[in-house]
């Protein structure tokens, strides 16, 4: 079964609730203030994978 990524995070059972806290520039466009809720989740994602990529622990990135 082929999926996209849009697919795949609209039908994820669930997205972790503190997402919303995650901040900052991806880029150059700052996360939080992304009204799309698709892009804003591909963001947050994003925003994830390059923190957790560099060391950052989870509790700073969640701020």
């Amino acid at each position: 079964m082929e999926m996209t990524y849009g697919d795949f995070l609209s039908n994820a059972p669930a997205f972790n609730p503190r997402a919303g806290l995650i901040t900052g520039f991806v880029c150059g466009v700052k996360v939080e203030e992304i009204e799309d809720p698709l892009t804003k989740r591909i963001r947050q994602l994003d925003k994830l994978i390059d923190e957790l990529s560099k060391g950052k622990p989870m509790d700073k990135i969640l701020r």
